[in-house]
């Protein structure tokens, strides 16, 4: 719902978000209450000890007061209760009563510090349990005055006092009028600057330079322009990804239609295709993987690599020359000798130098494949977050090439940074002198496999037969020219439901305009919403159906946003506006649809069979596009999916799975053998 509004101003909190944290709150001042209430009734009379008197009139205002607050709780549950997400008309009261807690706030502060006097007056000497009962209640006194700070300075909102939606009728309305075209500047610039502040205060411990600056105002005008269109909540963004999630997995559990299936079947000369594929791709894995150095062998082997790293990393270590960056200790160069299982004399160049749009790569040479691998690592620090944030576009000029088109700006920075690295000093020409046989491969995960994507266009004209394996790439990475041009070399593979393959701008545009169409029009509170969602995440079960509006309505009319809808929205964003027919006065999107490069291997997790050639976890891959990606899709491995370990895990299954299926049919057909 939109943000309450309290102190004249608007803050990051619904008035439908009280009933958990209220009745949380209820519960424990009842226990309190009803301990102090027998701790008063027990010891009455008993108050003769010196400070006595002060201790009878304590205990005394105490159960007063928190009968008061309880009161005050259960009216601010109850009220929060009512209504739902868009209708918060049956709430209009719950500011009052929300005043009247904040005010009964001022009493128990008060009485918090007399309760601490007391228990530290050395000549009270009442009994040890009053004492001890007294000194509980003054520490549960200090505590929820100080979790109730906290609580306030999260739903504090820097703009809550400048959002456009609380001007007036006639001046919010009319967004031609010079005044109005005035305030609303006022307002993106502070938003601009709230963002940019915020994330500044996030990376105040990286040195920051130039880049760095025009790097957090770009990043702070997409966040101010994403949110800034919304009047939602976050509880309200939970409760509308739990329903997303709900709907998506109903929608999964419906019959697949025929034709569905059959264009899901793959021809034999594709499918032969896939299984090389696959095996090029879960041994290219390893490169990709080991670029993230120590914190990914850690990862994956936490008992025994510490250990492992502190044995062998002293040895043979290499010259200051062959490596270029911070590897204290040698633990990342060692952890990539253990990863890719290669010998010292096998890496052309080590670069673990990261700055922003600057990021860590290898070269390396594979002899088991006849191939030079350039190795480009994936986001692992803060420097890569605004590299992947840098989500402006920008041209890529490349000679010989018929079509240009757009392209990511940050990773297409980092690309730029890599290839000036590899031609200008010379390290492709040191590769390729030494192996001249050898083709060329590019690899990397994540940030990694979208700058291996880049680059590998770019070295394209030099090295015609060069191949790229881009491990979970973001999806915003290329215009629709260069995906199709970068079918021919790039292989992109994506696992399950992994959110980075799914980020784009338009993307995340529709994921918000889903949000708000499903929360706006669900006729459930918000607390049974979250309570159901929690239980369907944690235990399973079969999807809520929880009714909405738009049960009933026409599919004509499901194209036009609702009132609910409507009344969440600020001023519509480009993306939302797509909604209507009639759309010609709005404003074009601000960000054109990009895509994954290259072919797209999807590798899907299924329930397992016990059939000959399986294993207890089996997974499915297939050949896919881009439209399949098209849209996020809400799940717990959401975030999993995309982990490089995950991945290497699939394709190693896979890999395995075929080669044994393989052995089972050359027994068939050749019994003698066995």
């Amino acid at each position: 719902m939109p943000g309450l509004v309290l102190f004249g101003r608007r803050w990051a909190i619904g008035s439908d978000d009280f009933v958990l944290p209220g009745a949380f709150e209820l519960f424990v001042r009842l226990v309190w209450w009803i301990g102090i209430f027998v701790l008063y009734t027990v010891h009455k009379g008993q108050f003769n000890c010196p400070g006595g008197g002060l201790l009878h009139s304590y205990l005394l205002g105490l159960i007063i007061l928190l009968a008061s607050i309880i009161c005050a709780l259960s009216a601010l549950v109850y009220i929060s209760m009512q209504g739902t997400i868009s209708n918060p008309g049956p709430r209009k009261s719950l500011p009052k009563i929300l005043y009247t807690r904040l005010l009964l706030y001022f009493p128990e502060f008060i009485w918090a510090i007399v309760g601490a006097v007391w228990v530290s007056d050395n000549s009270v000497q009442c009994e040890k349990t009053v004492i001890n009962g007294v000194i509980g209640t003054v520490i549960a006194s200090w505590i929820i005055i100080i979790f109730t700070v906290i609580g306030v300075v999260i739903v504090f909102d820097p703009l809550g006092g400048k959002k456009t939606f609380y001007l007036p009728d006639g001046v919010s309305r009319n967004l031609e009028s010079s005044q109005s075209g005035q305030l609303l500047y006022n307002v993106k610039s502070s938003a601009t600057r709230v963002w940019e502040k915020r994330i500044r205060l996030l990376c105040c411990c990286i040195v920051q330079d130039d880049d760095h600056r025009v790097a957090f105002t770009s990043i702070a005008e997409l966040f101010r322009s994403y949110f800034s269109d919304t009047d939602l909540v976050p509880s309200d963004i939970a409760a509308g990804l739990i329903l997303l999630h709900q709907e998506q997995d109903k929608m999964e559990n419906c019959p697949k239609e025929p034709e569905e299936v059959l264009c899901h079947s793959p021809s034999s000369l594709m499918s032969d295709d896939l299984d090389v594929e696959l095996e090029n791709a879960a041994h290219y894995m390893l490169f990709a993987a080991a670029a993230y150095g120590w914190p990914y062998y850690v990862y994956t082997n936490p008992y025994t690599a510490l250990c492992k790293l502190n044995g062998d990393c002293c040895r043979n270590r290499p010259t200051d020359s062959d490596i270029t960056g911070s590897d204290r200790h040698n633990f990342h160069f060692g952890s990539i000798l253990k990863i890719t299982g290669l010998q010292y004399r096998d890496f052309i160049h080590i670069s673990f130098h990261n700055k922003i749009y600057e990021i860590p790569f290898f070269v390396a040479l594979d002899h088991k494949k006849e191939a030079i691998v350039v190795a480009v690592r994936g986001t692992l620090s803060f420097e890569d977050i605004l590299t992947d944030l840098s989500a402006d576009c920008e041209d890529l000029t490349l000679e010989e090439v018929l079509e240009n088109g757009f392209v990511h700006k940050g990773i297409t920075q980092a690309a730029n940074y890599i290839y000036r690295k590899l031609i200008n000093d010379g390290i492709l020409n040191q590769a390729f002198t030494i192996a001249p046989e050898y083709k060329l491969v590019i690899v990397g995960h994540s940030l990694g496999g979208g700058t291996a994507s880049i680059l590998a266009i770019m070295l394209r004209n030099s090295f015609p037969t060069l191949k790229c394996y881009a491990f979970s790439p973001p999806g915003g990475l290329l215009s629709k020219s260069l995906a199709d041009y970068t079918k021919h070399f790039i292989v992109s593979v994506i696992v399950g439901k992994d959110l980075v393959a799914r980020l784009s701008m338009p993307n995340m545009e529709d994921l918000k305009r889903r949000i708000v169409r499903i929360v706006a029009n669900c006729n459930r509170p918000k607390y049974q919403i979250l309570l159901r969602g929690c239980w369907y995440e944690v235990f399973g079960g079969d999807p809520d159906d929880f009714p909405t509006e738009l049960d009933g309505r026409s599919q004509d009319a499901l194209t036009q946003p609702l009132l609910a809808e409507e009344s969440l929205m600020v001023h519509r964003s480009p993306s939302y506006n797509a909604l209507e027919e009639e759309s010609h006065l709005n404003s074009p999107p601000q960000y054109p649809h990009l895509y994954l490069p290259g072919r797209i291997i999807h590798i899907v997790e299924e329930s397992s069979s016990r059939r000959l050639c399986s294993s207890d976890i089996k997974y499915t891959a297939r050949w896919s596009n881009e439209t399949v990606f098209s849209s996020i899709l809400i799940s717990p491995k959401m975030i999993t999916d995309h982990m490089p370990d995950v991945v290497l895990k699939a394709l190693n299954s896979l890999s395995q799975e075929h080669g044994l299926c393989l052995s089972c049919q050359t027994r068939e057909h050749n019994p003698s053998a066995v």
